[in-house]
């Protein structure tokens, strides 16, 4: 009996009472029934605090509620106990042959298992790392490839339709310092003051020029101040952009949509945005500018969105970036931006409610915090290409891909994050990716030792024979992972996950020191081992699908 089938049992034994007079209450006023693993383990398999959620509805106390419950539970099939302790909350003990048949769920779910369709229908565009295309992407915006595309992979599992988007901040005067600090070094003249340093700045500046040569086209750094510019600023943009996409995908991190900010200002998007916020009056000009009048949807003061001189404003390419996304049929947009884009959070609201969107619903924004990485117990600074910044790629050459993406995905974003660079390249249980990747291999290396004992899965399941209470551990542990996937889904924070998997390790492991799934010596195989083997293939699964919502590997062997 999985969790959701006990949930939906006190529903329908709550309905039933309601029915035949027993319990004063409507049957539509039940609502939802959830049941959660107790935090003393000996107080049952699970409990649940309906009957303090629906008392007052049905006229009476939560302990008598409760107790009404509990006696009509007690009579149905795979219901080993259910008591009532405190004020009013629920235990159910599971029958070891009802808690035991979540093993053969699971592996005949495989994949499926730990998914639903609880967001089906709804269509979600996320947007995440959109790293200016002025240099390699920093650690900062590692962080958010690995968070971001994690939590893409929850939310598809919830069902949602999940648009990934990187957004290109390809207009404006950082674009001109990154074509002039090009030229610059293309020149071997020192970098402008504003401009950018590293010896990625040379090698694009070399491949600019080796490039243009190859079409037949004129040296660029012959060419006139002006012209040499616009060369190096078209070509070195899309050569670093090409690069960026490069190091993503070697990170395993793959987009939908690339957006171009450009694209906003030469296609009138921006004039037609604010011509929709005109209309709707929250547009006015003062002092030779236009401006969005924040104020009334909490903005801490008015945007100026159109300047005197007739430029846009940044706010102005947000402005036509959010109406173009819900124009394309989005029902939310998920934006996550770094710590110091904090501010951006009341304005950016507020340009979601003057198109009369929910702001918190149509438009979500995550903010994540700083990323240190640590090398012998001291902070790295410096990166061999980038310089003063370090890379996705420094990172992914330090630890590998799936240490990089775990390290970054199992922490609470909203917390500022060390990376111990030592420790992720340790085999030992106090690597986390490493413990976990080695409870997948460690149930695979089972599962083969099983098939060269002759231990076969087909050949029986006896679910009440997992009467261990290690058995009993790593059920209630099996049974959380839908629940986990849904929480991480609904609080946008696919760090459960991570956690979780830790945990189910953990238990996995511990399972594997007390419970046998091959036979000792000559004893011969029986029934006990052959069920064994289906919830030590049921933990591979959950753990397998785990660490794919991490975009981590779950190797075979380790």
């Amino acid at each position: 009996m999985t969790p959701t089938e006990l949930a939906a049992l006190i529903r329908s034994t709550l309905e039933a009472a309601a029915a035949d007079g027993s319990l004063q209450l409507p049957a539509d006023a039940i609502g939802e029934v959830k049941v959660e693993r107790p935090r003393q383990r000996e107080h049952g398999d699970w409990a649940t605090n309906v009957a303090m959620q629906l008392a007052k509805k049905a006229g009476t106390t939560p302990r008598a509620l409760a107790e009404l419950l509990a006696e009509r539970l007690r009579t149905q099939p795979g219901i080993a106990a259910a008591d009532v302790a405190g004020p009013g909350f629920l235990n159910v003990r599971l029958e070891a042959g009802a808690a035991g048949e979540l093993a053969r769920t699971i592996v005949s779910a495989g994949p499926a298992y730990g998914r639903s369709q609880t967001r089906r229908g709804t269509r979600v565009n996320l947007e995440f790392v959109s790293a200016n295309p002025t240099g390699p992407i920093h650690i900062g915006g590692v962080r958010w490839a690995a968070v971001g595309d994690s939590l893409a992979r929850v939310l598809e599992a919830t069902g949602a339709d999940v648009t990934r988007e990187y957004y290109f901040n390809d207009h404006g005067a950082q674009i001109d310092r990154f074509a002039r600090s090009l030229l610059a070094r293309a020149r071997f003249q020192d970098a402008p003051e504003d401009g950018y340093g590293g010896q990625y700045i040379d090698d694009i500046a070399a491949a600019v020029i080796a490039d243009a040569l190859a079409d037949g086209e004129p040296d660029p750094r012959t060419l006139p101040d002006e012209e040499a510019q616009e060369v190096f600023r078209a070509r070195g943009v899309a050569r670093m952009f090409e690069e960026i996409k490069a190091s993503l995908h070697n990170f395993g991190v793959h987009f939908d949509v690339y957006f171009h900010e450009e694209s906003l200002h030469s296609s009138g998007a921006v004039e037609r945005a604010v011509a929709r916020l005109r209309e709707a009056g929250h547009i006015y000009e003062e002092g030779g500018a236009v401006w969005l009048r924040t104020t009334t949807f909490g903005d801490d003061k008015d945007r100026v969105v159109i300047k005197s001189d007739g430029e846009a404003a940044y706010i102005a390419g947000d402005i036509a970036y959010y109406l173009d996304k819900r124009e394309r049929g989005f029902d939310q947009v998920i934006i996550m931006l770094g710590a110091d884009h904090h501010g951006y959070i009341g304005r950016l609201m507020a340009v979601c409610a003057a198109f009369g969107d929910t702001p918190g619903e149509n438009l979500q924004i995550l903010i994540g915090q700083l990323v240190n990485l640590l090398k012998n117990g001291e902070p790295l600074r410096m990166s061999k290409r980038a310089g003063n910044v370090l890379t996705i790629d420094d990172l992914v050459d330090a630890v590998g891909v799936d240490a990089a993406r775990y390290a970054l995905a199992r922490s609470s974003t909203d917390t500022m994050l060390d990376i111990d660079l030592d420790l992720l390249v340790q085999h030992s249980n106090d690597n986390p990716v490493y413990y976990v990747q080695y409870a997948h291999a460690r149930t695979r290396n089972v599962a083969r030792n099983a098939a060269a004992h002759g231990v076969r899965r087909e050949d029986a399941f006896r679910p009440e024979l997992l009467d261990h209470p290690a058995d009993g551990a790593l059920l209630g542990a099996l049974a959380r992972f839908p629940e986990i996937v849904e929480q991480a889904a609904e609080l946008r924070e696919p760090h459960r996950v991570a956690r979780y998997l830790e945990q189910l390790a953990a238990t996995y492991h511990k399972w594997y020191d007390q419970c046998r799934v091959t036979p000792r010596g000559e004893q011969p195989v029986d029934d006990a081992h052959r069920t064994r083997l289906w919830l030590n293939d049921a933990t591979t699964q959950v753990l397998a699908t785990g660490l794919d919502l991490l975009g981590v590997s779950a190797p075979e062997r380790m």
